[in-house]
């Protein structure tokens, strides 16, 4: 059982933890969990999106970045749950408290954490003011999930963790690729010849 280890009975009291905290936190955690289904908010990050290509420079180029490492994220998590299934609380807790829709798929790594954690990542990267938003839209993401009972700390960990590697990923190779075949090469140039120098040497000629 994954419970007989001290990292799952830690795992299990830390959800049941954040589960229990006061049901008026419903609806704020509902938000952070569902966010991305609700229509106000694609409008949302479609005019974001919009504004920051327009900016051009770092914005623009944090915008692409993220559309990439959002998807793999997303990706990587399914490769989790399809390698290493593993149940998620409402699907194996009778005491565990639901509080949104459920899912028959397994619950080994949090996607919604692992998207939100990917794009904070890039977003920190290239314009860290508006990074540090979205750490904290990651982080209460994350809590939002184990709050709502679709998935453990644990998974929700492994979420965070898949959406930094692939936020750092991306952001490295994009700086790797940039620098070698985008960055202006400096122009080389014959070392000068010292005419005082030369001219000495013509005289003792």
């Amino acid at each position: 059982m994954r419970y007989d280890t001290v990292v799952g009975r830690a795992d299990l009291s830390l959800f049941y933890a954040i589960n229990r905290w006061p049901e008026g936190w419903t609806p704020i955690m509902r938000f952070f969990s569902e966010a991305t289904d609700l229509l106000a908010v694609r409008i949302g990050l479609v005019l974001m999106v919009v504004v920051m290509v327009a900016l051009r420079g770092a914005a623009a180029r944090a915008v692409g970045l993220s559309l990439l490492a959002f998807p793999i994220a997303n990706e990587v998590t399914d490769l989790f749950k399809a390698w290493l299934p593993q149940p998620r609380p409402f699907q194996e807790l009778a005491d565990a408290v639901l509080r949104t829709g459920g899912s028959d798929s397994a619950g080994t790594a949090s996607a919604h954490s692992a998207n939100m954690a990917a794009v904070a990542t890039v977003m920190l990267f290239l314009v860290p003011r508006f990074g540090a938003v979205w750490v904290v839209v990651a982080v209460m993401t994350g809590l939002s999930r184990i709050y709502t009972g679709v998935h453990y700390p644990g998974q929700v960990a492994l979420g965070w963790t898949v959406g930094v590697t692939v936020g750092l990923t991306v952001v490295g190779l994009e700086r790797v690729i940039r620098d070698r075949w985008f960055s202006p090469k400096p122009a080389s140039s014959a070392e000068p010849v010292n005419s005082a120098e030369g001219t000495a040497a013509e005289g003792a000629a």
